[in-house]
């Protein structure tokens, strides 16, 4: 992954806003309903094509695709494999459960559309990849639309998801055990991985599972149960990136991307051993919420892997305020005193804006207010730390 020493290097968690038609196109195909392949393919192209443009509009360096052409961050993989079918009853996360006043105030569309994503379908036979062809049309798409673009980002990023998540959140109904549904899906997810990698893009590992699963899978067992998920889930994910430079995967664990009370998440501290483990080179990190933006003392306590970059969360990715960049400024700053090294240290988001299909918290507009605000921000910590 590059870095740079002369600026605070900016980027973001993966997902941006989609447009409405695109939405609703794949909301459709999420519910099983029929949908024009060709007219999907046509809105993500226009739609990608759009995203890179207001990224590099918007000061971002390390840039992706914005997820456009998957309806979600993970259940597209059922696509790309064997053995899935009807219909996963995945658990509620716990704190939205243990608050019911909330989800009344929430917008109706909130609990909705919460529910659909939790809805996808489950393994019902051997899991197997189907190949890398279409991880590899969209890399080659992505390569073509940023080489055509004035000014290209410094680097770009591809995301492919944890075999974690996907064994947490469709569900099982083949495998003996969990641990044999993750490692059947890491070997199905492999391919993916080394495409991204063999295309010149750096791997980002998206895995809430790490965090999020003590109060979703795991809420009503005991922590040292959990714990041992997470590391089945890292060794599973290791062997899957064997042919994977380390320096080239970012992994990036979080709590939920959604506005909730998160009284049931787990903590930081007892996590990092865990995903210190991990074959990568940056972790992505949620920083900048209420409730883990005191976490940074954890990095403190126990530093990162001398080789590592942390791209911290320093933008809220569920509250429609858009942060000052003096605000953005100093939660660099706080990271980088964290860290040791503002050189290891790249300016993100805590989580993507759109990880699922008409599940964004952030208005379109401001998103790309919010991405402004980051860049101007990393000028403002640039000035302090790299002068």
């Amino acid at each position: 992954m590059k870095s740079s020493d002369t600026r605070i290097l900016t980027t973001h968690a993966g997902s941006l806003p989609r447009p409405e038609a695109l939405n609703a196109l794949h909301a459709r195909k999420s519910r099983g309903e029929a949908v024009d392949s060709a007219e999907l393919a046509r809105l993500s192209r226009a739609a990608i094509a759009t995203v890179v443009e207001k990224q590099l509009a918007a000061g971002i360096d390390v840039g992706n695709d914005g997820e456009q052409a998957r309806g979600s961050f993970f259940t597209h993989v059922a696509e790309r494999m064997t053995g899935f079918g009807g219909e996963s009853q995945r658990p509620f996360m716990r704190d939205l459960v243990a608050y019911p006043s909330f989800l009344k105030l929430k917008a109706p569309d909130f609990a909705r559309d919460m529910v659909n994503l939790l809805r996808g379908p489950q393994a019902i036979g051997k899991v197997e990849s189907l190949g890398s062809n279409a991880c590899a049309a969209e890399c080659e798409a992505l390569a073509k639309l940023v080489a055509a673009q004035p000014r290209p980002f410094t680097e770009c990023f591809v995301t492919a998801p944890s075999p974690g998540i996907v064994a947490a959140a469709l569900g099982n109904a083949h495998y003996a055990t969990l641990e044999q549904y993750v490692d059947a899906v890491a070997d199905a997810l492999r391919p993916e991985y080394e495409a991204i990698a063999s295309h010149g893009f750096v791997l980002q590992i998206d895995a809430p599972d790490l965090a999020m699963e003590r109060h979703t899978l795991f809420a009503d067992r005991p922590l040292d149960d959990f714990l041992a998920f997470v590391s089945h889930v890292i060794d599973a994910t290791n062997r899957a990136l064997a042919n994977v430079p380390r320096d080239r995967v970012r992994l990036h664990m979080c709590w939920g991307n959604y506005e909730g009370p998160h009284t049931h998440d787990v903590e930081l501290a007892p996590l990092l051993p865990h995903l210190y483990r991990a074959r990568a080179g940056a972790l992505v990190l949620s920083m900048a919420n209420p409730r883990h933006a005191h976490e940074h003392r954890v990095l403190r306590a126990h530093p990162l892997p001398s080789d590592w970059r942390l791209v911290a969360g320093v933008i809220d990715t569920t509250t429609n305020y858009v942060e000052h960049p003096e605000v953005v400024a100093e939660r660099i700053e706080t990271a980088a005193a964290a860290v040791g090294d503002p050189r290891r240290v790249l300016a993100g988001t805590d989580c993507g804006f759109a990880t699922a299909a008409g599940l964004g918290e952030v208005a379109e507009e401001i998103v790309w207010e919010k991405l402004r605000a980051l860049r101007a921000g990393a000028d403002l910590a640039t000035k302090r730390l790299l002068a």
